[in-house]
């Protein structure tokens, strides 16, 4: 009887520590984060410039393109001339590009008008 008890117990117990461990895991998940640019292009050589520069900073910091340029369809509303959406794997990560952009903001100022978010995205 005694060794049924001790059995159950220890079953709980471990039941309980793997419920603790994987809540702790999941706590552990951060969202990515997007980077949204709607962009009126002034001056097209420096926004070359610019863009190579911060592409450079994008992979730099773990980023990547989800959209860059391509054509804009108007469904509602007037669209930008430009548009741009990269992804970072957490905020963390976006911070640190963000932190880097000392050099890089000049040249965006001189390139063009930009309308820029950063958004959390779902954790998966």
């Amino acid at each position: 009887m005694k060794t049924r008890y001790a059995v159950a117990l220890a079953l709980l117990g471990g039941v309980a520590v793997g419920a603790t461990a994987i809540q702790g895991l999941h706590a552990q998940t951060k969202p990515p984060v997007y980077i949204v640019n709607e962009i009126d292009v002034t001056d097209p050589a420096a926004f070359q410039t610019y863009a190579d520069r911060q592409s450079q900073a994008i992979q730099k910091h773990g980023g990547r393109y989800i959209i860059r340029g391509g054509k804009v369809t108007p469904m509602e509303g007037a669209p930008p001339k430009r548009f741009t959406i990269y992804v970072f794997d957490n905020m963390d990560k976006m911070q640190a590009w963000e932190g880097d952009q000392a050099d890089i903001k000049p040249l965006r100022a001189k390139a063009g008008t930009f309308r820029t978010f950063a958004v959390e995205g779902l954790t998966n």
